[in-house]
Parts: structure tokens; C-alpha cells; sequence
């Protein structure tokens, strides 16, 4: 994406209400040339008054210092399941590879957005250590995403048992109570959430959502329903 169209989209998002603006690019990791351009990006978002994030993949230590440099706030990089259960869903990088780029994140000094993704066929227990590595980290991360599953037809996920919107809830709950100073976010799957469901996520501890068209290859909703659903929960936004 240009830089101009970059900026046009995250000015939308300021004025909707969104505090933060968040980049996504599909590297394994990214090559050192390819930091430019989003070092440029971050300069112009922040130029507009918002945080920035982006989700690159696994970074090195001189990639980190380069991303801290440009003023980068936080980045994204989810643990996504348990380590019992990762090598069932990834092969392209280890579990340790992901704790080594949040290790090389805290030591630049950028803030850490890590979490998960539940519905993918893991057991209670992978859920539960997925929130216990979380917790267990140094330092908490700032913001933990909890991503539903959305299941994309074609893909090897696709037809897997889906989560009861309980235990969802309970995930939440346990992101929560562990770790009572992040800000838990309810990300991938909203869609395919009822308003009841998102109202019962909002009171297990879930304070942020990801808010735009699309996250990243699927659907995300509109914004004149979070608007009416905020409403009739009467949630209001946080103090900056």
C-alpha cells in the first residue's frame, strides 16, 4: 500500500474514535529494505496523533531497534496457541522463534501486543496454557488480542468443532484475571459473534476491540454496529 492510502485510512479511523492504527504486512519476516516504507507509515500515523502498531512477523534485534527508532509504539506478535499444541497448526517457525522477536521487542523498548487464537481444535488445557505463557512472560504484554477462529472454506481449519461462546468467554476471563493491567482485546471473529456474546466478553474483562472493514482476509463489523451495541451496553471509551 502507498503511503498516501495508508494515511487516508488511518485519518478515517482517528476520526471514527480509533486511538490506535494498526499495520499488518504477510512476511515470515521482513527483509531490512522493507522497513522503509513502514518506518515512513509509523512517522505519518503518529504524525496524526495516534499510536502505532504493526505485525511483521519474527524480527531481529537491529530490525527491532530500527522500528523503535522510527517511534514505533507497540507491535504484534501472537503466541496463537499453546506450545503443546503449536506444531499442529504452524511449521514455518518454532515457538521459541516467536518468544525470541517479543524478547527482542522488550529490549528495544516497544511496547508488546501478543495473544491468541482459540477454535482452532485445541483442548481447554491448550487454552489455559496459552494464557498461563502469557502470564508468565517478564513483563506482561500491554495489549492481548484474543482472536475467535474464522473459519475460511479451503483451509485445513475449515469444518473443525466450533468453540462453545462460553468457553470463549471463560478465555477472556482468564486473560483477564492473570493479567489485570493489559488491555484485553477482542479481535478476529466478531462477526460471527452475537451481541451477547461480545456483551458477556465486555464483562468476563475484554476493553478493546479492533474496529475497520476487514482484519487482515475476513470480515469485521461495521462500524454503525459497534456503534449501536456500545450504546446499548452504555460502553464509552477510555480516558487517553
Amino acid at each position: 500500500m502507498s503511503l498516501d492510502t495508508v494515511l487516508a485510512e488511518a485519518r478515517r479511523a482517528r476520526d471514527a474514535g480509533a486511538t490506535r492504527y494498526c499495520l499488518g504486512a504477510a512476511w515470515r519476516s521482513p527483509k531490512d529494505r522493507d522497513l522503509d516504507a513502514v518506518a515512513d507509515m509509523v512517522a505519518g500515523v503518529k504524525a496524526l496523533g495516534m499510536e502505532t502498531c504493526v505485525t511483521l512477523g519474527m524480527l531481529s534485534a537491529s530490525q527491532t531497534e530500527r522500528l523503535a527508532d522510527a517511534g514505533l509504539d507497540y507491535y504484534n506478535h501472537n503466541l496463537d496457541t499453546s506450545e503443546s499444541f503449536y506444531g499442529e497448526i504452524i511449521t514455518t517457525r518454532t515457538y521459541q522463534d516467536r518468544l525470541d522477536t517479543l524478547g527482542h521487542v522488550r529490549d528495544a523498548g516497544i511496547s508488546v501486543c501478543c495473544g491468541g487464537i482459540v477454535g482452532m481444535g485445541e483442548s481447554k488445557r491448550d487454552r489455559a496454557d496459552m494464557i498461563a505463557t502469557l502470564a508468565s512472560l517478564p513483563t506482561h504484554p500491554e495489549s492481548v488480542p484474543i482472536n475467535m477462529l474464522v473459519q475460511i472454506e479451503g483451509t485445513p481449519l475449515n469444518g473443525v468443532d466450533a468453540l462453545d461462546p462460553f468457553e470463549f468467554v471463560r478465555t477472556v476471563a482468564a486473560a483477564r484475571i492473570t493479567m489485570p493491567r493489559s488491555v484485553v482485546r477482542l479481535s478476529a471473529g466478531r462477526e460471527q459473534m452475537s451481541d451477547e456474546m461480545q456483551a458477556l466478553a465486555f464483562l468476563a474483562g475484554a476493553n478493546s476491540v479492533f474496529v475497520g472493514p476487514e482484519l487482515l482476509t475476513t470480515p469485521n463489523p461495521a462500524r454503525e454496529r459497534d456503534t449501536r451495541l456500545f450504546a446499548r451496553l452504555g460502553i464509552a471509551p477510555m480516558p487517553a
